[in-house]
C-alpha cells in the first residue's frame, strides 16, 4: 500500500515527545506507609508491559513500513511507554526492595514474544491496527486513572497522572492516523466493532497474564495462564470505578464510528458497569 500525503495538520497530529521525565517525579515524597500490595503486583506487572515498548514500534513500524512519518511517531510513543516502565519499575522497588526489576523483565521476555518478523498487521488492515491501538490505550488510560485514584501513595499517584495523560494523548496520536487510513482502505463500522472486541477480549490474553506471573510468581512456579490471567483481572477490576467504564465506552464508541452520547452508548455503559460488578463480586469472593 502506498503511504499517504500528509497535510501539515495531520502531520502536526503525529506529534508526540517526553512531556515529562523521570526528574519530574517526587521521589523523596514516597510513603511507604501507604502502600496497598495489591496495587504494588499490579505495577510491577505494568512496568514490564510498558517498558517492552520498543517491540512494538518494531512491529508497528514492520506493518507501516512505507510510511516513514508515521514511524517517526511510533518510536517516540515507544520512547514514551519505556519511560513508564522506567518510573513504576523504579517505584515497584521503593515499594518491594526484593523487586529485580531486570530480571522480572527478562523473564517476561522469555515467555512472552512479539511477532517481529511479520510485514502485514496480525488484525488485517492498517486501520484495524490502528482501531486495536486505540483500544489499547483506551484500557491503558483508564487503569492508570483508576490506579491513581485508588492509590494513597503519592509518589506512584503523581507517576499514574503523568502516564494516564500520556496514554491519553496515544489514544489520540493513533485514532488520527486510522481517520487517515480509513480514507484508503474504507474499513466498514462492523469490521471495526469486530477488531475493537476481539482486541477487548485479549484483555486477559498471555502479555498481560505472563506479565503478572514474571513480575510476582516465584521462580520455581511453573506458568498457569488461566490461573494468572485470572489473578490479574481480579486485581486491576478491583479499582475500576463507573466513570471509568463510562469514558471507556465513550472512547471505544468513537474509534468504532458509533456516537458516544448514543442510546445504544448508554445501555453499553450501564451493561459494562453491571459485569464489572459482578467480575468484583466473584473476585472478591474467590480470593483472588
Amino acid at each position: 500500500m502506498a503511504a499517504l500525503t500528509m497535510s501539515g495538520r495531520t502531520r502536526a497530529g503525529l506529534e508526540t515527545g517526553k512531556r515529562w521525565t523521570l526528574d519530574d517525579i517526587h521521589w523523596d515524597r514516597f510513603d511507604g506507609s501507604k502502600l496497598d500490595p495489591g496495587i504494588v503486583k499490579i505495577v510491577k506487572a505494568a512496568s514490564l508491559v510498558e517498558y517492552n515498548g520498543a517491540d512494538y514500534a518494531t512491529y508497528l513500524c514492520n506493518v507501516f513500513s512505507d510510511d516513514p512519518d508515521f514511524q517517526a511517531a511510533a518510536r517516540i510513543w515507544a520512547e514514551e511507554e519505556v519511560q513508564h516502565g522506567q518510573a513504576l519499575g523504579r517505584w515497584a522497588h521503593m515499594a518491594d526492595p526484593s523487586f529485580d526489576f531486570a530480571r522480572a523483565f527478562k523473564r517476561f521476555t522469555e515467555g512472552f514474544r512479539l511477532p517481529l518478523d511479520v510485514t502485514t498487521s496480525v488484525r488485517g488492515s492498517r486501520t484495524g491496527e490502528l482501531v486495536a491501538r486505540c483500544v489499547v490505550e483506551v484500557g491503558t488510560s483508564s487503569n492508570y486513572s483508576a490506579l491513581g485514584a485508588a492509590t494513597e501513595e503519592p509518589v506512584l499517584k503523581q507517576i499514574c497522572r503523568y502516564v494516564a495523560a500520556d496514554e491519553f494523548r496515544h489514544y489520540k496520536l493513533f485514532y488520527t492516523q486510522m481517520t487517515r487510513y480509513l480514507e484508503i482502505e474504507r474499513i466498514s463500522k462492523l469490521r471495526r466493532l469486530a477488531v475493537a472486541l476481539g482486541r477487548l477480549n485479549e484483555s486477559e490474553d498471555d502479555e498481560l497474564a505472563y506479565a503478572y506471573y514474571a513480575a510476582n510468581g516465584r521462580e520455581d512456579e511453573p506458568y498457569d495462564r488461566k490461573r494468572w490471567a485470572r489473578a490479574y483481572a481480579a486485581r486491576t477490576f478491583s479499582y475500576f470505578r463507573p466513570s471509568d467504564v463510562q469514558r471507556s465506552v465513550a472512547m471505544t464508541f468513537r474509534v468504532v464510528g458509533l456516537s458516544p452520547r448514543s442510546r445504544l452508548a448508554r445501555w453499553t455503559t450501564r451493561g459494562a458497569n453491571w459485569l464489572l460488578r459482578s467480575r468484583q463480586k466473584r473476585f472478591a469472593e474467590t480470593g483472588l
